[in-house]
């Protein structure tokens, strides 16, 4: 592979590392301390949003992320000729 194309791939990786990164931090951060208090208001299943979004769903969003991130690694690897 051309010098050219590995700087693209990698390019390409750390724009999606840092896109995805920033979404996990705004879940986990920003809706589990930040914004707990406003979200507490919102009710779902019986529990406070915030209270939610602390305790399980920045697990959840880190979980989703990790697929979404395989999904777009399979994507690029292809696009650049390196899936096995």
């Amino acid at each position: 592979m051309k010098e050219k194309h590995i700087k693209k791939y990698w390019k390409t990786n750390l724009k999606y590392l840092a896109i995805l990164l920033g979404i996990w931090f705004l879940v986990s951060y920003g809706f589990g301390i930040l914004l707990v208090d406003e979200l507490n208001k919102i009710r779902i299943g019986g529990f406070k949003l915030g209270f939610w979004f602390a305790q399980q769903g920045s697990i959840y969003v880190f979980v989703i992320l990790i697929f979404v991130y395989v999904r777009l690694m399979n994507h690029l690897d292809k696009k650049y000729n390196l899936d096995e």
